[in-house]
């Protein structure tokens, strides 16, 4: 009985490192470098953007003119969220259903997210993102922003 209690437990134990790896992480870039954004679209197309939440940063832990929001993005199917920047502006994005590919200026290829994926958005980073799929993506967005910015900024 001992016998099978270790290699249970050695198995979990590779199950959860397999499943905490980076490298295996799903909606992770899987080629680091550069992606030319020359050419990305700087307009919106079949987004809904509904702002689900927010929070006075200022009022809840004194950091003046910043607010955390949380958004439901619905991106039809061709639909695009524009060109962005994420300098000075940290976000976690979840997909919740569908499909959505990321174009980032971080990623030498498209990455895809599918429901479940997350996808942190920092350090600078510029991306893009497109629905190539044939039903519509949904993601939450929560993001830290400059109050006195315009209330989607994609």
């Amino acid at each position: 009985m001992t016998k099978t209690v270790i290699k249970g437990s050695a198995a979990a134990l590779v199950a959860l490192l397999a499943f905490i790896s980076p490298a295996h992480a799903a909606g992770l870039c899987p080629k680091p470098g550069t992606m030319s954004l020359a050419n990305a679209p700087t307009m919106p197309k079949g987004v809904t953007d509904t702002i689900i939440g927010s929070v006075d940063l200022a009022n809840e832990i004194g950091v003046d003119g910043r607010m955390l929001r949380t958004r439901r993005l619905v991106i039809q199917p061709g639909g695009i969220v524009p060109l962005h920047s994420h300098k000075d502006r940290p976000a976690l994005i979840y997909t919740l259903s569908g499909s959505i590919t990321e174009y980032s200026s971080a990623c030498a290829v498209p990455i895809n997210h599918k429901a479940g994926d997350i996808s942190r958005e920092a350090d600078g980073l510029s991306h893009y993102w497109v629905n190539h799929g044939k039903v519509p993506a949904v993601v939450l967005s929560s993001d830290v922003f400059h109050s006195g910015t315009p209330a989607s900024g994609m």
